[in-house]
C-alpha cells in the first residue's frame, strides 16, 4: 500500500510554454485492489515579490509545494491510513521531505532524483568526498548504498535505462529508505506511481475537471472536489463491473441517450 504525491504545474507540453490554469497538488492511495484520493491542495500564488534574477514582479506561494507536501502527510497519518511506502517525482526529493517521511512518519519512500545530486557512497564516507549521482558506477539491476549531502542516514540509488520517442537514452535514478529490498523491488514498487497519471487522465477524459464553468476560487474547489468524488464512484463502479473508467462512461452515455430517446417517443405520442 503506498500514497502517491503529484502536482500538476500549469503549463503546455505541446508548446512547451506556461499556460492559465489550476495548479492541484494532490495525494492518492493506492493498494492492489483500488486507487482512492485521500488529500489535495490548490497552489494559490497570492504573495507578490521582486524576482531577483529578472528585477520584474511575479506572485507566488505563500507556503511552498513541499511544505504543502508534509501537511498532508501529517494528515493522512492522523487519519490512520495504512501504507508502507511514500512514492514522489523529483519535485518533492529534498532532503526535508526524506527526513520527514523516515524519521518523522516512520515509513519508507522511493522518489525520482536528479543525477546531479550530491551523493558519497557509505563504504567511503569516511575518506571520500560528495560527487555526482551520474559519476557514481551504478548497474541497472543493482543498488548503491549512499549518503546524499545533508542527510544523516543511508539510502539505496538504483536507476532505471530507457529509450524516449526520439530514440535518445534516458536514466532515472531513483532513491530508496528501505535498505533491505533489490533494485527490481524498487523499480517494481515505483512503477505504481504511473496510477496518479491515470487518476488525472480520468479527471479530463471522464469527470469534466477542465471544464469548470466556475469564475471564483471557493467555486473552483467545490468543482474540483465534485470531480475528485466522483472518481470515487466510478472507482466503486469498477470494481463491481470489471470495467474501466472510460467504458463506464460509455456505458452511461449510452443508457442515458436510450432513457432520453424513450422520453422523447412517449412525447411524441399523440395525447387521448
Amino acid at each position: 500500500m503506498e500514497l502517491i504525491f503529484n502536482t500538476r504545474p500549469v503549463s503546455d507540453h505541446t508548446s512547451n510554454r506556461s499556460v492559465k490554469g489550476i495548479n492541484i497538488l494532490n495525494c492518492i492511495y493506492h493498494n492492489e485492489a483500488i486507487s482512492l484520493p485521500v488529500a489535495f491542495e490548490i497552489v494559490q500564488k497570492l504573495q507578490e515579490v521582486t524576482d531577483a534574477k529578472t528585477g520584474k514582479a511575479k506572485f507566488v506561494s505563500e507556503e511552498s509545494k513541499n511544505e504543502m507536501m508534509r501537511k498532508m502527510l501529517h494528515v493522512c497519518c492522523q487519519n490512520r491510513l495504512k501504507f508502507s511506502y511514500v512514492l514522489t517525482d523529483s519535485w518533492f526529493s529534498s532532503k526535508e521531505n526524506m527526513e520527514y517521511i523516515k524519521q518523522r512518519v516512520k515509513k519508507d519512500f522511493i522518489m525520482a532524483v536528479k543525477g546531479n545530486r550530491l551523493a558519497i557512497c557509505a563504504d567511503d564516507k569516511s575518506q571520500g568526498h560528495f560527487v555526482n549521482l551520474e559519476s557514481i558506477e551504478l548497474n541497472p539491476d543493482s543498488c548503491c548504498k549512499v549518503f546524499l549531502k545533508g542527510l544523516d542516514f543511508p539510502i539505496s540509488i538504483t536507476k532505471q535505462v530507457f529509450k524516449n520517442k526520439n530514440q535518445s537514452t534516458g536514466i532515472l535514478y531513483l532513491a530508496c529508505s528501505n535498505l533491505d529490498i533489490t533494485a527490481p523491488d524498487i523499480n517494481t514498487i515505483y512503477q505504481k506511481r504511473w496510477k496518479v497519471e491515470e487518476f488525472h487522465k480520468s479527471l479530463k477524459s471522464n469527470l469534466a475537471l477542465a471544464k469548470s464553468p466556475t469564475g471564483i476560487a471557493h467555486t473552483q474547489k467545490n468543482h474540483i472536489f465534485a470531480c475528485f468524488f466522483a472518481f470515487v464512484k466510478l472507482e466503486r463502479l469498477r470494481i463491481k463491473t470489471k470495467l474501466n473508467h472510460f467504458a463506464l462512461k460509455s456505458k452511461l452515455y449510452f443508457n442515458a441517450i436510450r432513457a432520453s430517446f424513450s422520453l422523447l417517443q412517449k412525447l411524441a405520442l399523440p395525447s387521448t
